[in-house]
């Protein structure tokens, strides 16, 4: 495919999403079609056509859910990039984009000893947090602490 034609395409894929200005076709590439969303946080997307399936390449990365029609909501589960495939009624493509899961930590702390990382979020109160790559004893008795709190309440 030529380059003006990914070009223009990759404009009306962000324009669908309603994420893009308007770029001189020649500056823009299929590369570009870039959505970002931080890890543990919920993103709402807008879109000019109506979205019948929406497909995640790597559902471990991110997950996605059609709100309504024209309004999805990507969550970031854990760090790193895959691609996000809307499709119409038809089954025709209306977008093909890579969605980048990042860490938001302008909020969140990371201790290390030794090995054993864990993760605190300092927002004004530090409390112990899960994330990806936490060491597993310290997720393990976050968990559990989470659970009592939880079933508490619920009583």
């Amino acid at each position: 495919m030529p380059h003006f034609v990914r070009s223009a395409l990759s404009v009306a894929v962000l324009s669908l999403l309603g994420m893009a200005p308007v770029i001189p076709v020649a500056a823009q590439s299929a590369a570009d079609a870039l959505v970002t969303v931080n890890v543990n946080m919920a993103r709402v997307l807008r879109i000019n056509a109506p979205a019948a399936t929406v497909i995640i390449g790597n559902p471990g990365v991110a997950d996605v859910t059609i709100q309504d029609p024209q309004t999805l909501v990507l969550t970031g589960k854990s760090y790193g990039r895959t691609n996000m495939i809307i499709l119409d009624a038809n089954g025709d493509p209306i977008a093909d984009t890579v969605v980048e899961v990042a860490q938001l930590a302008s909020d969140t702390v990371t201790v290390f000893m030794g090995s054993a990382r864990t993760s605190i979020a300092c927002a004004p109160n530090c409390q112990p947090v899960i994330m990806m790559g936490d060491d597993t004893s310290f997720t393990t008795e976050a968990l559990t602490s989470s659970s009592v709190v939880q079933s508490m309440a619920g009583q």
